[in-house]
């Protein structure tokens, strides 16, 4: 059910950009996809080729969700060129167990848009909190047979799991990886459409 509240998320930010009509260029992804068993699943020790062309070596078939962020980050980058770039995800449980179910991590290596992230965090009520980007966690993601796995140890999952994406977007663009594990699901009401507060007024304050 967080796929469908993360789902939730992204269509209300959609609306709240067209009722407010932004006089800008916004590009907003929405990575859906869907999880099945047939005779072409990928196992683990499978290789992935991403679509920078970066080598992924599958540990673990279910941290399936970074492999498709991977190719979606790229696109944003690559494709639509976009000049800042934040993505959110419910991504890891490791997340959930650092900051529980109210509030949300937030990853970036740009201290001017980690602060943007946090002032607009505290504005419209989306809990957030700045988690480290620590590269010695890196060592975690290397394989002998590829540029990187998909998969680090068990401490530190969530970190791992940024570092893993940063790989897949230009070093020098503006970057911040949301993951919304935890507050984007409420186990009494259901979706709390948690992030979409946050990522309008981004957008807004961007287009100034």
């Amino acid at each position: 059910m967080r796929i469908v509240s993360s789902r939730i998320c992204s269509l209300d930010v959609v609306f709240s950009v067209v009722k407010y009509s932004y006089h800008f260029i916004t590009n907003i992804s929405i990575l859906i996809y869907i999880t099945v068993i047939n005779a072409k699943a990928m196992v683990p020790s499978d290789i992935l080729t991403a679509s920078n062309g970066k080598t992924i070596e599958v540990l673990n078939t279910d941290a399936e969700g970074r492999l498709t962020l991977a190719d979606a980050l790229v696109f944003a980058d690559k494709e639509c060129g976009c000049e800042s770039i934040i993505e959110l995800s419910t991504l890891t449980g490791a997340c959930m167990i650092s900051l529980g179910k109210k509030v949300c991590g937030v990853w970036s290596d740009d201290d001017d848009l980690a602060a943007d992230l946090a002032d607009i965090s505290k504005q419209t009520g989306d809990k957030s909190w700045r988690m480290p980007m620590e590269k010695e966690y890196k060592e975690q993601l290397k394989s002998k047979i590829a540029d990187m796995t998909n998969l680090g140890d068990r401490y530190g999952g969530a970190i791992t799991a940024a570092l893993f994406l940063t790989e897949f977007v230009d070093p020098k663009k503006p970057y911040a990886h949301i993951d919304i594990a935890g507050p984007v699901w409420d186990d009494k009401s259901g979706a709390t459409g948690f992030g979409a507060k946050l990522v309008t007024e981004w957008v807004s304050r961007s287009g100034k």
